[in-house]
């Protein structure tokens, strides 16, 4: 499947949504794993803003790549964002949009509050 990266350098990027665990199945609960890793898998809603546009984005990090303390509002950092087509078929509707990967989120307030406690 083609992946695509994001450039993130020139956007402004703020957790809307604190880290949920990401469900691989709603009605059973199985929680999502990493293919690769066997990592658990989270979902960060965040504010996107660039090129006078803003959006709010839904991206899967693994567990590992969250930083502490990501509250709605907390200024963050994106580690390798990738966007990725998909389409499927579920009861003979087509459906398609773009998912989005990200190695890492991390909060830009910790160094900022752990210089203030110094």
């Amino acid at each position: 499947m083609r992946q695509i990266p994001v450039d993130t350098s020139n956007a402004t990027v703020m957790v809307a949504k604190a880290p949920q665990t990401k469900l691989k199945d709603r009605r059973t609960g199985e929680i999502a794993m990493d293919a690769e890793t066997g990592a658990k898998l989270l979902t960060v809603d965040v504010m996107f803003a660039a090129n006078n546009e803003v959006e709010i984005l839904s991206l899967t990090v693994p567990e590992s790549g969250v930083s502490e303390e990501l509250v709605m509002g907390t200024p963050v950092v994106l580690t390798g964002l990738i966007a990725r087509p998909w389409e499927n078929e579920f009861n003979g509707q087509k459906r398609h949009g773009i998912a989005f990967r990200v190695v890492a989120v991390t909060s830009l307030a910790v160094a900022g509050s752990a210089s203030q406690a110094a």
